[in-house]
């Protein structure tokens, strides 16, 4: 039934509204436009309307319906939301999301639990509410009620995110459509009276477009949340990595997570200590999330942690040897015949220990003798490659030497910094085809520690 939540066929929508702005056009507007389904926009105001070039029927009530309903969106005032339900439950609609705000997190407690036994009564699964619900990028079902322009739609992709906050959502899509990163699902459950994110995490894992479930959680609600995401990740991860990013660390971030979201953080190191039992990978913030999921959505896991450092800027590469170690990631030397056979086929002044630095003189065969030197060895389990095309002897064609050290099955990150044209297309051939490109070299590490890090708990679990 929570499938119909991510991909339903026909959609009512419960506050509908003609004017500009406001939640309900906003909405309307994604579903009308864009959404691949059936829509019946819900509102006694309106009989027929014009919008977006097309005449646009309106319905007093979803009982008015005479067709099946897969989900309702209900965008109306908090207090109308119970008798909503009811009609949804009269006509046999199996999921709402009920977007409304002024429940629980605003001190309405009994509200919210009206609101809950009657969706429990007619057998509803509810998502929210205070929510901004659901966003499909392969069926463009978009319950968010934030302008396209503002926040930008990310387009589909092998990652999905789980959000307790809606406006951290909305932010991580809005970046993500910028950088092209594909974010397949996401959906974010606000105060969580019905669907918690241990059934949305369970349904992501059984979802075949995902290969890597992101989660920024604030804190559990309920006793015994934590649990059963224990229970439930643990038989997660070894299938999918499972990233997540906690927020609400210190006590006077603690009182803005209950004010918030009506969650109970509970202290820090309690979801630490949770999460490395549940074997999820833990990020410090959400780009730092997002680096690491896009590493582990495209690349193989290692077999080991030592990493093969190349380079055409000295100081880039000691900074990334820094990064790597502090991780507790390995640099090994070159060994000294694999060493000499490079001497004579790089410059005269590379460096060729490892870091190996190809030097601001390297033209693209330079890159490409030492990854088809070494990646092949057991050697090395990963590489790091910092690109700084700034160099003149560099050129996009670089790219296809990186793309094609894809044949050795061993993890690749690049590191690729400025702002020019010609930096730019090169960073999008490599992401277009799976390499992940990083602007530093710190954040490199940690996508190459992530990996290294899902191999364990794989290992271990």
């Amino acid at each position: 039934m929570i499938s119909k939540l991510f991909d339903p066929q026909s959609v009512a929508l419960v506050g509908a509204s003609t004017k500009q702005g406001s939640v309900g056009y906003v909405i309307l507007e994604n579903l009308v436009t864009r959404f691949k389904g059936v829509v019946y926009p819900v509102n006694p105001k309106y009989d027929e309307v014009e919008l977006w070039g097309r005449r646009i029927k309106f319905y007093k009530s979803i009982l008015e319906i005479d067709a099946p309903i897969d989900a309702v969106v209900i965008a109306t005032p908090a207090p109308t939301v119970p008798k909503i339900l009811e009609e949804a439950g009269l006509k046999g609609v199996p999921v709402a999301i009920v977007v409304s705000s002024g429940f629980a997190e605003a001190g309405n407690v009994e509200l919210e639990n009206w609101t809950k036994a009657v969706a429990k009564q007619y057998g509803i699964r509810v998502l929210g509410p205070n929510c901004i619900g659901v966003y499909n990028a392969y069926t463009n079902f978009d319950t968010i009620f934030l302008p396209a322009d503002r926040a930008g739609r990310p387009p589909p992709g092998p990652l999905a995110l789980i959000s307790q906050s809606g406006a951290v959502a909305a932010a991580i899509m809005d970046w993500a459509a910028r950088r092209k990163i594909g974010l397949g699902l996401m959906v974010n459950y606000g105060n969580k009276i019905d669907i918690t994110e241990v059934e949305l995490l369970e349904a992501f894992a059984a979802d075949d477009r995902i290969k890597v479930i992101t989660l920024y959680i604030e804190g559990f609600k309920y006793p015994g949340e934590a649990s059963r995401f224990l229970e439930s990740v643990r038989k997660i991860v070894p299938k999918k990595p499972v990233v997540v990013y906690k927020a609400g660390r210190g006590r006077a971030a603690q009182r803005a997570v209950k004010s918030h979201t009506a969650a109970m953080a509970g202290t820090y190191e309690m979801y630490h200590g949770l999460f490395q039992q549940a074997g999820v990978i833990e990020a410090s913030s959400v780009r730092e999330m997002f680096d690491m999921a896009k590493a582990l959505a495209y690349q193989p896991i290692p077999r080991g942690k030592r990493v093969l450092v190349v380079t055409d800027s000295g100081g880039m590469g000691i900074q990334a040897v820094d990064a790597l170690e502090a991780l507790g990631l390995e640099v090994p030397e070159v060994p000294e015949s694999i060493a000499n056979e490079l001497k004579r086929e790089l410059l005269p002044f590379a460096a060729v220990s490892n870091p190996i630095d190809v030097t601001g003189s390297a033209t693209d065969e330079h890159y490409k003798i030492v990854l088809d030197t070494l990646l092949p060895t057991a050697f090395f389990d990963m590489a790091l490659v910092v690109t700084l095309m700034q160099v003149p002897g560099l050129t996009k064609n670089l790219a296809e030497y990186i793309i094609n050290s894809k044949k050795y099955g061993k993890p690749l990150v690049v590191v690729n910094f400025g702002g020019s044209e010609l930096v730019q297309k090169f960073e999008d051939i490599l992401e277009d085809n799976g390499i992940p490109v990083y602007p530093t070299p710190e954040r490199a590490a940690k996508a190459l520690w992530a990996l290294y890090k899902y191999a364990e708990v794989k290992r271990k679990i």
